[in-house]
């Protein structure tokens, strides 16, 4: 069975929920970070991360001022870099998942978590975790190796994949 678990589709179809659903039903303990939008008066300015272990950074937000841009947000790489690879790093010392949400266009614009990300996945560590789905070069590559199982979440296939997942974390010993 593959170590490594990685969630692709498009936005909404619920990769990070399913994410923080198994996690908090898993036996075994998890660490890491997932990502969620900045919202305000219902209207996305941006994204923050979030560490399994309860700090935040800002990730990108049409407020600040960055060279690393997507789409109409700016990209702190700052933040990433002293929140978001820590955390990642800690997690693949200290826990049995390392949840990755996600590796995506703004997280790829720092080389501290591409160098982590290869790292958790040479190591054999079980690895929970979101891709971006468009074509990258980077994230393709990731996609492309032996360790991974790629799924794409649907809306109708949901249900399915949450399955899947807890049935992977079961076997493998969480």
């Amino acid at each position: 069975m593959k170590r490594v678990y990685l969630l692709t589709g498009r936005p909404g179809t619920g990769k990070t929920s399913l994410i923080k659903q198994v996690v908090a039903e898993m036996r075994g303990n998890a660490g890491g970070f997932y990502t969620e939008e900045i919202r305000n008066q219902g209207v996305r300015e941006g994204f923050r991360l979030v560490t399994l272990d309860g700090q935040e950074t800002t990730l990108a937000h049409v407020n600040i001022s960055s060279p690393y841009r997507v789409s109409k947000y700016s990209v702190d790489i700052g933040g990433l870099d002293r929140v978001g690879v820590p955390a990642l790093y800690q997690a693949a010392r200290q826990h049995d998942l390392v949840v990755i949400d996600e590796i995506g266009k703004m997280e790829l614009f720092s080389a501290n978590f591409r160098e982590v990300v290869l790292q958790i996945i040479d190591s054999g560590k079980m690895v929970l975790g979101t891709i971006v789905l468009n074509p990258n070069p980077w994230a393709d590559a990731i996609k492309r190796q032996p360790r991974v199982k790629l799924v794409t979440v649907t809306r109708t296939n949901y249900h399915q994949v949450l399955e899947e997942l807890r049935y992977w974390l079961d076997v493998t010993g969480s």
